[in-house]
């Protein structure tokens, strides 16, 4: 059985909030869908698991030389194309439309918009769309979103969105120094095999 759990992460912006580490601790790897803003956070992140990412509008020369611009790659037999703007079924970039007419991947994984997104592509073979939002603090997003994907079998089986708390909230209280309690929230959109729907 070829079974692999993956945390998602986006529009970082230069802003790695602390409880990331706990919320990917039971995953086998993380991605992220561009905009990490520094070198710091990709390099966060490496150290944590195996990681891939693509980059991102906003992102140097350093990020952009280290991750492609579209990572395509095959996750427990599910075809992925991972890019930072893609836009949605009904309204995809004009340079990822023929990518995917070219080679229909299964799952089509962005960020840029800072909007949590799920569609289905009913033109595309029912092509999944995942947008985990936005982790970082810029942007008009109000809540600090992100994703775990659950593989096996050639399926995607669970998701998973990982509430951190509003963009802006302090993790560590300034005037006593200590952790805050933690905001994060966990709201299962699943199981429920993508082949089926």
């Amino acid at each position: 059985m070829m079974r692999k759990k993956v945390g998602l992460i986006s529009d970082t912006h230069g802003f790695l909030h602390p409880e990331v580490p706990d919320a990917f601790a039971d995953c086998d790897e993380i991605w992220h869908a561009g905009d990490f803003g520094t070198s710091e956070v990709a390099d966060q992140l490496a150290a944590l698991k195996p990681f891939r990412g693509v980059y991102g509008n906003i992102d140097d020369g350093s990020i952009r030389q280290r991750f492609p611009e579209d990572d395509w790659f095959d996750c427990c037999g599910v075809s992925i194309l991972m890019t930072h703007i893609a836009g949605h079924p009904k309204r995809y970039d004009r340079r990822i439309a023929p990518l995917i007419d070219q080679r229909a991947p299964r799952l089509l994984i962005c960020g840029h918009s800072h909007i949590l997104r799920l569609d289905y592509d009913k033109k595309r073979n029912n092509m999944l769309c995942l947008n985990p939002g936005a982790a970082g603090n810029h942007g008009d997003h109000q809540i600090r979103t992100m994703m775990t994907l659950e593989f096996c079998d050639a399926d995607l089986v669970d998701v998973t969105v990982i509430e951190l708390a509003n963009r802006g909230v302090p993790y560590i209280d300034p005037q006593i120094g200590q952790a805050l309690r933690s905001h994060m929230k966990r709201v299962p959109l699943g199981p429920w095999p993508l082949k089926q729907i």
